[in-house]
């Protein structure tokens, strides 16, 4: 008998539990709300089961909907390495390749690598944007295979890794916020006044990262990059953003530095895992510690 749970249903339940709702990982899996729900129904009916609660404002899953959440993980963690280690076994070169990078690096960065590895290969390129802790745990789980994002202190054992660029962070809220109307050091205490705008971790099991966030800090956490710029744009809070990013908004008038701040450096690194390395990821290594070490900031 044919079991009803298909790779694709598990890839919704996957994509729903991320983005936390239907209408985002419909929007992610370029598919209609209704199809989505449609399918979820459909499965509940084929199981006999509730995978969600619906008695709230918010669907979330059952108990049983959470077994079937992480148990299919597996599974697609387990096709999709079975998928290319066939692939690297045929011809040397991986049908897919997943570049995950931190959300404050653009991913114009990455357009490039694209562009010309489709000149030499086949491989299925996906740029996969995860936030703080969300980035090692993508890279640790195998649902990245290369990351690019700010360096740890510590690195994981079997992750081997290269620095190959640099970005500062500045201070920055929307030119009318009262945070420029402030006297006296900007430091820890004076930024418990202001509410700070800070992007979600994407980390599923491993405990989040927050950074230039205090405790007792009034915040509003969103979902990406492009959020946290339009929440500092209309005045909800302060923040940081990458300098290169910020310099063009503070320009047009649209963000303000707040006064008696300084740039943050941070180091840029690219990681991979100590394991069996196919052309592809090879060739892109390569590729990005050429492209972004010429470039120097990002």
């Amino acid at each position: 008998m044919q079991s009803p749970i298909t790779l694709e249903a598990l890839h919704i339940l996957d994509a729903i539990d991320r983005r936390g709702s239907f209408a985002a990982a419909a929007n992610e899996l370029d598919r209609a709300p209704s199809s989505l729900s449609y399918q979820i129904q459909k499965l509940e009916q084929d199981l006999d089961i509730m995978i969600f609660d619906r008695s709230g404002h918010k669907a979330n899953f059952t108990e049983a909907g959470q077994l079937i959440l992480e148990t299919g993980r597996t599974i697609l963690a387990a096709t999709q390495k079975l998928v290319n280690d066939a692939s690297v076994l045929a011809n040397g070169w991986e049908l897919d390749i997943t570049l995950a990078f931190d959300g404050i690096i653009p991913i114009e960065n990455f357009f490039s690598m694209v562009d010309s590895l489709s000149q030499v290969s086949s491989t299925r390129v996906k740029l996969q944007e995860e936030i703080l802790a969300g980035c090692w745990e993508s890279l640790a789980d195998g649902r990245a295979d290369l990351l690019i994002c700010p360096k740890l202190e510590t690195l994981p054992h079997d992750v081997k890794a290269e620095v190959i660029g640099a970005m500062e962070m500045i201070w920055v809220a929307a030119p009318d916020h009262y945070v420029h109307k402030r006297a006296g050091a900007f430091d820890d205490k004076a930024r418990e006044k202001y509410r700070v705008i800070a992007i979600a971790d994407t980390a599923r099991e491993q405990p989040p990262i927050s950074i230039n966030v205090i405790q007792k800090q009034p915040r509003l956490t969103v979902t990406n990059f492009a959020a946290k710029v339009s929440a500092l744009q209309n005045g909800l809070g302060i923040g940081t953003l990458p300098k290169q990013r910020a310099l063009a908004l503070i320009e047009q008038g649209k963000l303000k530095q707040i006064e008696g701040t300084d740039a943050q450096p941070i180091e840029i690194i690219l990681a991979w895992k100590r394991n069996k390395i196919g052309e592809a990821k090879s060739w892109c290594i390569q590729y990005l510690k050429k492209t972004f070490k010429s470039n120097a900031v990002i």
